[in-house]
C-alpha cells in the first residue's frame, strides 16, 4: 500500500467516526480531541514497547503492539489531514536537513 492509499483509507475510517460520533454524541471530534487520542494511542504504545522489553507487563503482546503502531499512524495521518499538512513533501523535507545535519556531524568526526 502506497502513501495516498494509507492516507485515503485514513480518512475514510476517520470520515466514519465523525458520522458515529454525531449519531452517538450529537458532535464530532476538534482537532484537539484527535491529538488527545494520539497521546492517548502513545502511552499504549510506551507500555507495550516496555513490554517487549521485558520491563513491564502488559497483556495482548505482538499483536497489541502492532495494533497500537497503526493506531499511532493513524493519528498522524489524520492529524496532517485536519491541519492540511503535505505528510510526503514534510517529510521527505526534514529528513533532508536531517541527513545534513548528522552527514555534517558524521563528516567533523
Amino acid at each position: 500500500m502506497d502513501f495516498e492509499e494509507l492516507r485515503s483509507r485514513a480518512i475514510r475510517i476517520h470520515d466514519m467516526y465523525d458520522e458515529s460520533n454525531l449519531a452517538e454524541r450529537g458532535r464530532t471530534w476538534s482537532r484537539q480531541d484527535f491529538m488527545l487520542g494520539f497521546i492517548g494511542d502513545v502511552g499504549d504504545l510506551a507500555k507495550l514497547v516496555m513490554a517487549a522489553e521485558g520491563t513491564r507487563t502488559v497483556p495482548g503482546g505482538r499483536d497489541a503492539l502492532e495494533h497500537e503502531l497503526a493506531d499511532c499512524l493513524w493519528s498522524v495521518l489524520i492529524l496532517a489531514h485536519r491541519y492540511d499538512v503535505d505528510l510526503p513533501a514534510i517529510f521527505t523535507r526534514t529528513m533532508d536537513e536531517l541527513e545534513e545535519i548528522i552527514g555534517g556531524r558524521l563528516g567533523a568526526e
